[in-house]
């Protein structure tokens, strides 16, 4: 098994401890030298798994004192089992970088056509979150016509290879802020208007930041 594959195994295996075990946010993980045998790997690969569930906002280190939980990932114990978890959420780094420049570029090369399209995809998206029928598929179309108006096939061709990851995540982010009050849902339709309006006004650096602040926010939206 490599290396990145060891460092999955490991950060699986501590989402399972924190869930298994009933850990609580601020609750101290075991030791990596305890992780380390627990899981037959070397501290290493357990510092890199920290880092990584850092990074995804469910551990955080504390310096002298070790790793704590910072969110327990229940919720998205019903959309994918524990070891499907380093792969899509580590999908966001990717999406962090693919997505903002595209949303930069479409910003600034969408044609009239182009813009039309993404905002047909803008209203199927708000009328299936305003209803009570599944809309993981009209995000995903939204996030996909956003891709297409870059002009630049190249990043289709990225975003559709991310598509099953980015599927799970969408799905889950949906269901997850149902069982929340209200204005999580809003909220939510709220971040993506502002990405298509600043695409609208050909404002760039404003599409990059409201698609990286959207990402961020929808990351966060998965932890409890």
């Amino acid at each position: 098994m490599n290396q990145a594959r060891l460092s999955d195994h490991a950060y699986a295996g501590i989402v399972e401890i924190i869930n298994d075990q009933d850990l609580a946010v601020g609750d101290r993980l075991p030791s990596e030298a305890a992780l380390a045998e627990r899981f037959g790997v070397s501290r290493a690969i357990v510092r890199e798994a920290l880092v990584r569930l850092a990074s995804d906002g469910i551990t955080e280190a504390r310096r002298g004192a070790g790793s704590f939980v910072k969110s327990r990932p229940q919720r998205l114990a019903a959309f994918m089992p524990a070891a499907e978890l380093p792969g899509t959420l580590g999908s966001y780094e990717v999406r962090f970088v693919l997505e903002a420049e595209a949303a930069r570029l479409a910003a600034t090369r969408r044609s009239p056509l182009e813009m039309a399209h993404v905002e047909e995809g803008m209203e199927m998206l708000r009328i299936a979150l305003l209803s009570s029928e599944p809309a993981h598929a009209e995000d995903m179309e939204l996030h996909r016509r956003i891709a297409e108006a870059t002009g630049n096939p190249a990043f289709l061709i990225a975003f559709d290879a991310l598509h099953a990851d980015v599927d799970k995540i969408m799905r889950a982010g949906v269901d997850i802020s149902r069982s929340r009050p209200p204005e999580v849902i809003a909220t939510m339709l709220r971040e993506h208007e502002q990405i298509v309006a600043a695409i609208r006004a050909q404002d760039a650096e404003g599409a990059a930041l409201a698609m990286r602040w959207h990402l961020w926010e929808g990351r966060r939206r998965l932890m409890p």
